[in-house]
């Protein structure tokens, strides 16, 4: 008998149930026959108890359901130490909060085993802790504590001090980076109808990837996104690798065009750790806060509670400021038709000519608002409705100051009525601008009103 440490609960060996290192579960039939085996999934419930995985119906299992009793062993990935945990079953869960929550976590690591839909978690089986025995093995000595409150607090009072969207985004991930010691990190919004997420922040990556999109239910980041339930993977991942590979063997093969309207992944191409965390207001899905490490084990169940508790502050100010936005009332900053028309017919020919430099030939794909700037991809959907409409109202009138309510009420833009992200679309078309041209710009000249700047000639054409 190992000797026992009286103090050990289940939340002070938390660290051992990462998944990084299997666990072995031993248990004995009721014969007396004993059966050892690993097993993918130990997670915490609290301090007293845990939840093992059940899957298939194997001999472990026909153990439990005929003596109650097993004994499991768990390494902390970070130092070596080894624990035994005697565990007493209680019951199987098939819903609720736990289940769901193993089941995400299940199928992220599918996804980035490039096994989607192989694993299928049958159940959540509860055990009582009864004992934790500290094994003697040689271990390191365990890392100094990290101050995860003193960050959490103050980067709460930081999101505080923002007004608009893209202080906001650009907050969080300088905190995640200063406070938490997160250097990779990125911030992706739900479109208007729930269906996508694309990228409006990131930080600490050679690319900016800015409007990057991926479907929600789709990967770690899309899991996250559907079940409203953080997601974290202690090791290497390898999903949005392999579509980097396919994507360089399409460019090597010549077939580059295939991938025209499509922005690639900004991501770490050799990711060990990732955590995407929903970014809620209520029970209403804003968008998906994504972090990632090169190293093993990065995010600790404590990176994740706090994470989670500064998204959910996130989420509260993002959906206020949005609001805000919506409920902007300033008909003076909206011209009236005479007034466009007038300007148009005066000033349209003169205001093209007049911009000198090389023409630029912006193609606008109707379908669905894809944009080219010289055969490169720019934008596509609300985004590229936006710079469609903003370019050819500069080239038929030399308007180059716009409001944001205008673009509301425009019904070619396509923002829903009573809730919209224009203020998102348009610090994504901005940054897409910035990262792609030095001729074309959108920049912000006051609340709720922005100027277009367009430094070279453009040759609009729409369709085909």
């Amino acid at each position: 008998m190992f000797p026992t440490a009286a103090a050990l609960t289940v939340d002070s060996i938390r660290d051992c149930l990462e998944g990084f290192i299997p666990s072995a579960i031993a248990t004995c039939a009721a014969d007396g026959t004993p059966n050892v085996t690993y097993v993918s999934q130990v997670d915490y419930v609290d301090r007293e108890h845990v939840a093992l995985s059940f899957q298939f119906f194997n001999k472990t299992r026909e153990n439990i359901l005929a003596n109650p009793y097993a004994t499991v062993y768990v390494i902390n990935p970070m130092t070596g130490q080894a624990y035994s945990l005697s565990l007493h079953y209680l019951r199987t869960e098939h819903s609720g909060r736990l289940f769901e929550r193993m089941k995400v976590k299940l199928a992220g690591i599918a996804a980035h085993s490039g096994m989607t839909g192989i694993f299928k978690l049958q159940g959540a089986d509860i055990y009582q802790v009864q004992a934790i025995e500290k094994v003697p093995v040689a271990a390191l000595p365990p890392m100094p504590p990290r101050a995860l409150l003193t960050a959490l607090r103050h980067g709460c009072e930081q999101l505080q001090q923002c007004n608009d969207v893209a202080c906001l985004l650009d907050e969080t991930l300088a905190l995640l980076a200063c406070g938490f010691g997160i250097e990779q990190s990125m911030i992706l919004l739900v479109d208007e109808v729930g269906k996508r997420l694309y990228t409006v922040a990131s930080h600490g990556y050679a690319a900016a990837g800015i409007g990057w999109e991926i479907p929600v239910g789709e990967g770690l980041i899309g899991l996250a996104a559907a079940h409203h339930i953080p997601v974290r993977i202690a090791f290497k991942t390898s999903e949005y690798a392999y579509g980097q590979a396919i994507r360089q063997n399409l460019t090597e093969a010549g077939r580059g065009n295939e991938l025209a309207a499509e922005i690639p992944f900004p991501g770490l191409p050799a990711s060990e750790s990732q955590m995407a965390i929903p970014i809620l207001s209520g029970t209403q899905l804003l968008g998906v806060l994504f972090v990632e490490s090169e190293q093993p084990c990065r995010f600790s169940y404590d990176d994740e509670d706090a994470l989670v508790t500064l998204t959910r502050q996130l989420g509260m100010l993002l959906q206020q400021i949005l609001q805000a936005g919506c409920d902007e009332t300033d008909p003076a900053s909206i011209p009236n038709a005479a007034e466009l028309a007038t300007a148009s017919k005066a000033t349209g020919a003169e205001n093209s000519a007049a911009t000198p430099g090389v023409p630029v030939v912006l193609q606008h794909y109707p379908e669905n608002d894809i944009i080219f700037l010289d055969d490169n991809y720019l934008i596509k959907g609300v985004a590229g409705a936006i710079l469609w409409k903003l370019v050819s109202c500069h080239q038929s009138s030399g308007r180059d100051e716009f409001s944001n309510r205008e673009l509301r009420l425009d019904p070619a833009i396509g923002l829903p009525e009573l809730s919209d992200n224009l203020e998102a679309r348009l610090i994504l078309l901005a940054r897409r601008l910035a990262e792609r041209c030095d001729y074309l710009a959108i920049e912000k000249t006051g609340r709720g009103r922005f100027r277009l700047r367009v430094d070279r000639p453009l040759q609009l054409r729409s369709g085909h």
